[in-house]
């Protein structure tokens, strides 16, 4: 498989090098040449393939043979080794828990298969590579600890100053080996913006092989597809219309699922739900896309302004604005909604959702008033617990930690604080 830049000033390249270049030289995202749908029968025979076999298959055309068959199962394996549990709260929504991996989020799927992707290909490289993050909540954690003792790879995560959990900070700060985390004066997009200048700067490049593991990365992007066709096995046999509501920051996973509707997924229909930072929402209301600062929220992770993947969406969407807006709604939700969904949640059917989910919730919600015939799944991508000050004050109730959260709460947090790019390559160079 080749892969173009979106900017389409560089040449393609394989898999390989756009994994380990993470953005092409024109500072565009790679995407791949083509996309070939998988054959009826797989989806006519979901019920007797198991979820590795399913995930070989929808990812094989993306990877082979750069990474042989054999290995490429074997990383598989290791990827989804907890699982994703649908749970129903009413006849027309339910919701998918991606918090069963080692951080609780839902980006342990896919910082899992990247660090096992580079990995591989790395095994006989004497030169190190350094992973450069940016992260506004739960990347951060998952990427930490899907590298963490990866061979030639060093780990460096940009994070916003008081912008994320307790948690969240101890989950990317705590474990030191080759993760070093930046703190960074400013907000989440001023991280991303910094990542993004590093990877253009030559006189940086010219000294060390970076790459990032952020969703633009396409090894970090693919693998989220596999939720919806996991999600489509357990519920297709109950349900006609499954519909998605996916809490939307940098918008990876929703772009996920619309390449798994590329393969061939029978799924009816997106819905992006955004928290005030509501860029998405207010481009399908006006057909004029124009980034702004982000908001700080309950939500954080969400605190995108200018997501990265849109312009992968609008790609599979061959820039054609109406044929997206068929396929796409957006609900953009205050704090204040976002706490009374939480309470609602957990009152109405026992159910903890964290700030994420319950944006989710309340897309679901929405879509489903005017659309009565679907049955709506919204993601939970994280778990509450991750999220502790806000779900406790809103529920009023007190919360168990789960063993993996419970892991890092003691531990000594490790940060360098820096305020601009000039610390950032500073600390680059002289690391």
């Amino acid at each position: 498989m080749q892969y173009y830049s979106l900017n389409r000033k560089a040449p393609n390249t394989t898999f390989k090098n756009a994994v380990i270049k993470g953005l092409a030289p024109d500072r565009g995202l790679y995407f791949p040449e083509s996309i070939t749908p998988l054959p009826k029968t797989f989806f006519d025979n979901i019920d007797s393939i198991s979820r590795n076999d399913i995930a070989f298959e929808a990812l094989k055309q993306f990877v082979l043979p750069e990474i042989p068959e054999a290995e490429l199962k074997q990383i598989i394996s290791e990827t989804l080794s907890f699982e994703f549990p649908i749970v129903e709260l009413n006849k027309n929504i339910s919701t998918l828990e991606l918090f069963h991996g080692p951080t609780m989020a839902f980006k342990d799927v896919g910082a899992r298969f990247m660090a096992r992707c580079l990995g591989y290909f790395n095994k006989d490289n004497t030169e190190e590579v350094t992973v450069l993050v940016a992260t506004s909540g739960d990347t951060g954690g998952a990427v930490a600890n899907g590298f963490l003792g990866v061979k030639g790879v060093n780990v460096v995560i940009l994070y916003p100053s008081g912008k994320v959990s307790d948690i969240q900070e101890k989950q990317l700060t705590t474990l030191g080996q080759n993760i070093t985390a930046l703190e960074v004066d400013g907000v989440f997009d001023d991280c991303q913006d910094m990542v993004k200048r590093a990877f253009l700067d030559n006189e940086l490049t010219s000294k060390m092989q970076l790459t990032s593991a952020n969703s633009i990365n396409v090894a970090r992007w693919l693998p989220q597809l596999l939720y919806f066709m996991f999600t489509y096995k357990q519920l297709h046999n109950t349900y006609n219309d499954i519909v998605f509501s996916i809490p939307s920051g940098n918008f990876g996973n929703i772009c996920a699922g619309m390449m798994a509707q590329k393969l061939g997924l029978p799924i009816k229909h997106f819905i992006a739900s955004n928290n005030q930072n509501n860029v998405v929402t207010n481009y399908l209301l006006t057909q004029n896309y124009i980034p702004k600062p982000s908001v700080q929220t309950i939500s954080n992770a969400m605190d995108v302004g200018n997501p990265s993947n849109f312009i992968r969406i609008q790609e599979i969407y061959k820039n054609d604005f109406q044929t997206l807006k068929n396929n796409l709604t957006s609900y953009s939700f205050t704090d204040d909604n976002t706490k009374v969904a939480m309470k609602e949640i957990y009152n109405s059917y026992n159910y903890v959702a964290d700030p994420h989910g319950a944006v989710g919730y309340l897309g679901a919600k929405a879509y489903v008033k005017t659309n009565p015939n679907t049955h709506c799944v919204f993601l939970e991508t994280a778990h509450p617990t991750k999220f502790l000050d806000v779900v406790e004050n809103v529920i009023e109730e007190k919360q168990l930690l789960p063993t993996q959260i419970k892991a890092v709460m003691h531990k000594e947090k490790k940060s360098i604080k820096i305020s601009d790019y000039n610390d950032l390559k500073s600390f680059l160079i002289n690391q």
